[in-house]
C-alpha cells in the first residue's frame, strides 16, 4: 500500500476500522520511534483522549536492543477514531511488556494494534489487553506474536479480555501467534463477557445504588492494567481518566 493510499477493509489491520474517520487526517506522520538501548530500561505511557468527533492515530516503532527492556501503558478512550499501534522488534535477551485498556462508548471506534517480533534468542514479551465498550462502541485488538527461526527460548503471551456493557457493542479479539523456532513458550487468550449479575444483585443487596455496583466492578476489571506504573503522577491520570470514561458509560 503507498504511503498516501487511504487503506481499505482488505487490511486484515484495518478490517474494524473507521475508514470514514481516518480519511480526514490521512496521510498519518511517520511513527514515532523508540529505541532502546542495549541493557538500559525505558518507560512510556500513552493517553488517548482526543476530543469528540476527532480521529487519531499513534503508531510507534520500538527496538529493544540485546539485554534491554522497554515498558508501555497505554490508555485509549478518546476520539470517534482511536488508533494506537506498535511495532516491535526484539533483541537477544530483550524484554518488551504492554498493558492497555480500551474504555469506550457511543458510537467510537477503539483499537489497539501490535506486531511483536522475537528477532533473537532468550528474549520475551507480554501484551495484556482490557476493554469495556457501551452503546455502540466498537473496540478492537488484533496482536501477532512472531518468532524467528533463530530466537531460541522466546518466553511470550498475551492475554485479552473485554467486557460488553451494551449487546449492542462489539468487541474484536485476534491474538495471532507465528512461530518458525522449536524451543518456545508462548499462549494467548481472549474472552468476552458481561458484568456479573450475581455480584450486581449482591452489592444492591447491600444498600449499594446500581451505578456504583457497575462501576466499582468495572474499576476492578482494568485496574491491574495500571498497577506497575513507576511514576505515581502518570498512575493517577491514567486511573482518574478511566474512572471518568467508566461514569460516563453507567
Amino acid at each position: 500500500m503507498n504511503a498516501l493510499t487511504l487503506p481499505t477493509r482488505k487490511a486484515e489491520e484495518w478490517r474494524y476500522s473507521d475508514l470514514d474517520a481516518l480519511a480526514a487526517i490521512w496521510p498519518l506522520p511517520a511513527p514515532e520511534r523508540i529505541d532502546v538501548a542495549a541493557g538500559e530500561s525505558s518507560r512510556h505511557h500513552l493517553l488517548q483522549d482526543a476530543a469528540d468527533g476527532a480521529a487519531a492515530v499513534h503508531d510507534y516503532v520500538i527496538t529493544v536492543a540485546d539485554g534491554a527492556r522497554c515498558d508501555f501503558h497505554v490508555l485509549n478512550v478518546g476520539g470517534k477514531l482511536g488508533r494506537v499501534t506498535f511495532t516491535v522488534t526484539l533483541g537477544k535477551g530483550a524484554h518488551f511488556e504492554l498493558n492497555g485498556a480500551i474504555i469506550g462508548g457511543g458510537d467510537q471506534v477503539l483499537e489497539i494494534i501490535t506486531s511483536v517480533t522475537h528477532a533473537q534468542p532468550d528474549a520475551t514479551s507480554g501484551q495484556t489487553i482490557r476493554s469495556i465498550l457501551g452503546q455502540r462502541a466498537t473496540g478492537s485488538y488484533l496482536g501477532s506474536i512472531n518468532v524467528a527461526r533463530d530466537a531460541q527460548r522466546t518466553d511470550a503471551f498475551q492475554s485479552v479480555k473485554a467486557m460488553l456493557l451494551d449487546r449492542t457493542a462489539t468487541a474484536n479479539a485476534k491474538p495471532e501467534l507465528e512461530i518458525y523456532a522449536d524451543d518456545v513458550k508462548c499462549a494467548h487468550g481472549a474472552t468476552v463477557g458481561e458484568l456479573d449479575r450475581q455480584a450486581l444483585f449482591y452489592m444492591a443487596s447491600r444498600g449499594m445504588d446500581p451505578a456504583t455496583a457497575k462501576t466499582l466492578l468495572l474499576k476492578a476489571f482494568v485496574a491491574g492494567v495500571f498497577d506497575d506504573v513507576a511514576d505515581e503522577a502518570v498512575k493517577d491520570r491514567l486511573e482518574a481518566a478511566a474512572l471518568a470514561k467508566l461514569e460516563a458509560l453507567v
